[in-house]
């Protein structure tokens, strides 16, 4: 039983689900509380049953279950009003009475269950169950919507697995006040994903990945739903242990955050990896920290990573996960897009109801939901945009406009920023242009560069603060943080991406948002690629030609900048990488040579390159530039003596061409011949110091025992050589490495227990071989 923190019965607002939900929820809360395994019926063809319990009843122990009930058949009976506070008299039950003497005739009704959200009296309750006996019914019994409001309130396994109650009541009257007061600020900055949250069979693999490891990475495309079930297992959490959430952004913030004394910390981070792509910087940095996070996973910590899978797929090489099995278990990566068909229709219907579409309108769609709930690739986002009028004006009530507006809603999208007035183009673009990584501060305080974006957009400071709150609940929404400040934000990452895209044809606006964009927007979500070339995936704001110069100006004096006291080293380092991998990938020609201009000094800084040279980005921007031939050749003979010292002192193999990870800067920085000079000279002048320089290495070496890159250089070399026939320098390097890993291996218990048996499944077998079709439409009541 938890606590409350408020007085007073718990009353969930049941009254807003659809009859479906309610129904899946009453099964739910039966499972639950009564540990019985109870079969949901899922249509109204079912004899007057929405489920059964075949078998003894066996009383729970805690107070408040049901008690003496005697053996079955038991048949449970749903009935659902969306009318708040409604009260069920018995003459609305006239069918049921029908229904029910027809099935104790059949042998299958011993104990009638009747479950409602609306109010039952006395009164009412006493007659229903003298009818219901007169039916023949031996044992009747009624539970209202109070009934499951409680025990709701006092079972929290059932809130963890039914997540969506916690935006149905009052959250004060569930969680002890440490979690409510945790849980209450998540929500608030979530407020509509918690309302209209659809238990998926993906949300339960996550759930169960999350109890039974404390570790679980959601992947998929944009806007299928990663953070939302991200957002309700930090309300779980919160709710069912008492953690802490916390949502750091990097894995080094999450590991200063961790406390080893505080064994109930829960550690929420979107986007791992980046954001609207690959960003190496935060991959490197989760390589270096999985043993730390995985260390505080062992002491109780609970971590939950999303990701797009294309972000992903970049990612996962450079994480090394053989060394990680929790990484690569399938109990704990789960794929958010796996939606059953129930499931999509139930997400299209939950976001039907909580907008704004009036009635009649819904009346006309309702006979295309069902194949709009069908379309590929569904997407929870485009459901939300369906049921808001600022999304679909001018949109036909066909069935092919509406599976379109599913299934394809980029171009959509474009042409509903087209048909925005100035000021919420202005509203926008501020949003967009907002320095502050949380958000545009509200309310609004405009400085010399948002009244200029103001302006450009042909708006007005005022109209344009009006326009803020029109766009908040659809295209932007207000948050407040945990100091206080309310923040702007796009609802949704994929609004934000599409206004980039839009923003490309308003060259009126352009330049100004350029300006007005963070550091971190400019250097992740821009690129000066040719026009004709392809983006890497994740929508870009690809920057014209003629901003290149005003471009390079901005990104040369970020490189060039020179860390002041109060920014920490990390901050700066982080910057620099984030420079030389826009350098290096999203860079056309042109660019380079005008980013040269403006920082004549970057060949000498890429000549300071460190060894594992392959995780070094100095490398890639001198290959990306050899490319462009804008590298000098004396830069280039400096870079390949720089190698040629690191593949002996370090040992670094990164120059070797032996995999995918390594054909990057030194297939392009050397020839054939040089690599060949490169082969002699680490046999000539390693080799005889091969064995002494082990010793060396293994004393010197301080880092984790699965991120060794002595280790990998030494199996790289043997591989090489042997591919060249070089037996004999094969052979002295797998010795090398025999004993290298001699000195440097101990028992590793930091990770020994990670793979575990999954638990086992209690499979319940359903007494009927001949299912029910179903017939009637999940989508039946969306237009009440």
């Amino acid at each position: 039983m938890s606590e409350t923190v408020a007085p007073g019965s718990p009353r969930f607002a049941l009254h807003t689900l659809g009859w479906r939900a309610f129904q899946d929820l009453c099964a739910a809360v039966l499972r639950e509380v009564w540990g019985q395994s109870v079969q949901a019926f899922a249509d109204s063809n079912d004899g007057g049953r929405d489920g059964a319990f075949y078998g003894a009843w066996q009383p729970p122990d805690e107070t408040g279950g049901v008690r003496d009930l005697l053996p079955g058949p038991f048949v449970l009976q749903c009935k659902h009003t969306k009318k708040a506070d409604a009260t069920l008299p018995p003459s609305e039950l006239e069918d049921e009475f029908t229904k029910v003497r027809a099935l104790v005739e059949r042998g299958v009704c011993a104990t009638y269950v009747l479950l409602t959200n609306a109010r039952v009296s006395g009164q009412s309750e006493e007659e229903i169950q003298r009818r219901l006996r007169a039916c023949g019914v031996a044992h009747p019994l009624v539970l209202d919507g109070q009934w499951l409001s409680d025990m709701i309130a006092s079972h929290r396994g059932l809130r963890m697995f039914v997540p969506r109650v916690y935006g149905l009541g009052d959250l004060s009257q569930i969680l002890d006040e440490r979690a409510y007061t945790q849980a209450l600020v998540l929500m608030k900055s979530a407020p509509e994903q918690v309302s209209t949250f659809v238990v998926t069979s993906a949300y339960r693999k996550a759930a169960r990945a999350l109890r039974d490891h404390g570790f679980v990475l959601l992947l998929g495309d944009p806007a299928v739903g990663k953070s939302v079930i991200a957002l309700m297992l930090a309300i779980s959490a919160a709710d069912n242990w008492g953690c802490v959430a916390i949502n750091p952004r990097t894995s080094d913030e999450l590991v200063q955050r961790w406390n080893p004394h505080e064994k109930d910390q829960f550690f929420w981070l979107d986007d791992a990896f980046g954001a609207v792509r690959h960003e190496e910087i935060l991959t490197h940095a989760w390589a270096r920290d999985l043993p730390h996070v995985m260390s505080a996973v062992k002491n109780g910590a609970r971590v939950v990573l999303t990701s797009r899978n294309y972000i992903y797929n970049e990612a996962r090489p450079l994480l090394k996960p053989y060394a990680y099995p929790l990484l690569h278990e399938q109990q704990v990566t789960v794929d958010v897009a796996d939606l059953a068909r129930a499931e999509r229709q139930q997400i299209l219907y939950n976001h039907l109801a909580a907008g704004d579409q009036p009635a009649d309108v819904l009346s006309q769609m309702k006979p295309h939901l069902e194949a709009a709930a069908d379309a590929e690739p569904f997407r929870p986002e485009a459901a939300r945009r369906l049921g808001l009028q600022a999304f679909t004006t001018g949109l036909s009530l066909t069935r092919e406009s509406i599976t379109s507006f599913m299934a394809r809603p980029r171009q959509l999208l474009i042409d509903v920023y087209d048909q925005l007035d100035v000021d919420a183009h202005a509203a926008l673009a501020l949003v967009y242009a907002t320095r502050h990584d949380k958000g545009l501060p509200s309310p609004l305080a405009l400085d010399p560069v948002q009244r200029d974006i103001i302006e450009r957009a042909g708006a007005a400071p005022g109209a344009t603060s009006r326009a803020m709150a029109t766009l908040t609940g659809t295209f932007l929404t207000e948050a407040t943080a945990l100091d206080g400040q309310a923040y702007w934000s796009f609802h949704h990452p994929t609004l934000r991406e599409g206004f980039a895209t839009w923003l490309t044809t308003q060259t009126h606006l352009l330049p100004i948002v350029l300006t007005g964009m963070t550091d971190r927007a400019l250097l992740s979500r821009t690129d000066c690629l040719p026009a004709g070339s392809e983006q890497r995936q994740g929508t870009l704001l690809r920057i014209p030609p003629p901003l290149y110069k005003a471009t390079a100006q901005r990104i040369s004096a970020l490189r060039r900048h020179r860390r002041s006291p109060d920014i920490v080293w990390r901050e700066e380092y982080e910057r620099q990488q984030s420079v030389l991998s826009y350098l290096s990938r999203d860079s056309s020609d042109g660019f380079l040579r005008a980013y040269l201009v403006e920082d004549p000094e970057l060949h000498t800084m890429l000549l300071d390159f460190d060894a594992p040279a392959k995780d070094d980005l100095r490398p890639q921007v001198l290959a990306r530039l050899h490319r462009a031939g804008l590298l000098p050749e004396d830069i280039r003979q400096e870079a390949i003596a720089h190698m040629r010292d690191l593949a002996v002192t370090a040992p670094d193999a990164s120059w070797i061409e032996d995999d995918d990870w390594q054909k990057q800067a030194w297939h392009v920085l050397l020839s054939d011949e040089e690599r060949g000079s490169l082969f002699e000279h680490v046999r000539r002048e390693l080799i005889p110091r091969l064995e002494r320089r082990v010793d060396d290495w293994a004393s010197e070496f301080m880092g984790d025992t699965h991120n060794d890159p002595v280790d990998d250089a030494l199996f790289w070399y043997s591989q090489a050589f042997e591919r060249r026939q070089d037996d004999d320098t094969a052979g002295e390097f797998n010795h090398a490495r025999d004993v290298y890993q001699q000195v440097r291996e101990g028992p590793d218990e930091a990770h020994r227990d990670w793979v575990t048996d999954p638990p086992p499944v209690r499979r319940e077998t359903p007494q009927s071989t001949h299912p029910i079709p179903e017939q009637r439409s999940l989508f039946d009541d969306v237009d009440d």
